[in-house]
């Protein structure tokens, strides 16, 4: 059985990809907040893009906001978050996001809107420290997507991803009908069987 983010995250549970946190959600927040400075978002985007509660999101966003982290600004009846680029700690925590949290970030920039994705996760050992796995800081990020992608723009969004996250990035496609019939393919079988992050849910391109 497949584990993911959805089922194995808790706001209670202990971030391991950066035990500095409280949290994994905090982690995936910050990381998506300051590794798209330019843009503001509201907790209802959040809520979808973390695939989290809104009162979870909404708590931590208080924090930060509180910790003068992230700033808050109200359009309609609408509050807009943003990483305040203006604190000491925006340089070194973003590089730290970065290096910790900094994949799903930025392969949610790159997997979503490429024709032929139907599904995509990390795997490996980022995806068991994000499920709360203890052990040594992930070297590289391994990737599995389903569907029918081109293989070199799959190989261009794994040298953009490894740009900007300073590590490997190993993306691995395989058929919408492998994956959800693997048999006895033991790598979809092992792949299937550990923690997975969900980049891109089946029915998202619907």
């Amino acid at each position: 059985m497949q584990i993911t983010q959805d089922i194995m995250r808790s706001v209670h549970d202990r971030s391991q990809l950066l035990p500095l946190l409280r949290t994994p959600l905090l982690g995936e927040l910050l990381a998506w907040l300051f590794l798209h400075p330019e843009e503001s978002y509201s907790v209802a985007e959040l809520t979808h893009q973390l695939n989290a509660s809104q009162s979870s999101v909404s708590r931590e966003a208080d924090r930060l906001v509180e910790a003068g982290l992230v700033t808050a600004a109200t359009r309609g009846r609408m509050r807009l978050l943003r990483a305040d680029l203006t604190s000491a700690l925006a340089r070194p925590l973003t590089e730290l996001l970065t290096l910790t949290y900094g994949p799903a970030a930025v392969l949610a920039d790159l997997l979503p809107t490429m024709d032929g994705v139907d599904e995509a996760y990390i795997y490996g050992s980022w995806a068991a420290r994000h499920a709360g796995e203890a052990g040594p800081p992930p070297r590289d990020v391994d990737v599995l997507v389903v569907g029918d992608a081109d293989d070199d723009d799959l190989a261009d969004a794994a040298l953009a991803a490894e740009q900007r996250l300073g590590r490997e990035v190993n993306i691995h496609r395989v058929s919408a009908s492998a994956w959800r019939s693997p048999g006895g393919d033991p790598f979809l079988t092992s792949v299937r069987s550990r923690p997975l992050y969900t980049i891109v849910r089946s029915g998202d391109r619907s």
